[in-house]
């Protein structure tokens, strides 16, 4: 079961409701409602959202989605499983403490594709808490002008504080793009694109969501 199904659980059960009476309610099948339970499926964003409303709880703890790893390990008949197991778990938190695999992946966010390994300094990676810091892979040339292109990964950590003149992978009009915001005033911002000609767009603060404030790319050479 994943940490978010768990979660889910725990407050529907508080909140006394069956899983057919919360599928109603979110529109959803009593499937899936168990399977997201269970850890069988993810549950995007929009959901996580509806669900909060519903239960009356925060669901939206975006770093559930970035620690659902689980390390397996053959057991050998001359070993003695109990020392190894924390031999190992002493060398995992020792290293945890140095480097941190920090997740890759496409816009959705939520399987991963990949890690890469970044030093961690004072429980951050580049001062950001190291529970928030994630790559994305770029889909587009939607940033070519920023020389952000399809296949580099871009660094970034999450959040929903909106920075002026930063780069962001936000979500608006049902989509999910990187653009750069520049603040027009307490109501507006300016989206901007560039694939090769400037492209903005003005948009109200609450018809955009930011997701992820990107700060360091990785350009693709091959």
């Amino acid at each position: 079961m994943s940490r978010v199904g768990e979660k889910i659980k725990a407050a529907r059960q508080t909140k006394g409701m069956s899983k057919k009476q919360l599928a109603k309610k979110l529109g959803v099948s009593e499937k899936f409602i168990n399977e997201v339970e269970i850890g069988r499926r993810i549950a995007n964003q929009s959901v996580i959202d509806r669900l909060s409303k519903i239960l009356g709880q925060e669901i939206n703890d975006v770093t559930m989605n970035f620690e659902e790893e689980v390390y397996k390990e053959d057991k050998s008949k001359y070993s003695t499983p109990v020392k190894e197991k924390k031999i190992n778990s002493v060398w995992s938190d020792a290293f945890s403490e140095i480097l941190k695999d920090v997740p890759i992946y496409d816009y959705s966010l939520t399987k991963s594709m990949g890690f890469r390994k970044l030093p961690v300094i004072n429980n951050k990676i580049d001062g950001y808490s190291k529970d928030k810091v994630v790559y994305i892979k770029v889909q587009d040339d939607d940033m070519l002008g920023f020389r952000i292109q399809e296949g580099d990964l871009v660094l970034g950590h999450l959040t929903q504080e909106v920075e002026n003149n930063s780069i962001f992978l936000l979500e608006y009009k049902g989509i999910r793009a990187i653009r750069q915001i520049k603040k027009l005033d307490n109501n507006k911002v300016l989206l901007i694109s560039n694939r090769g000609t400037l492209r903005t767009e003005t948009v109200g603060t609450k018809d955009f969501k930011p997701i992820l404030k990107l700060y360091k790319l990785e350009i693709n050479l091959s």
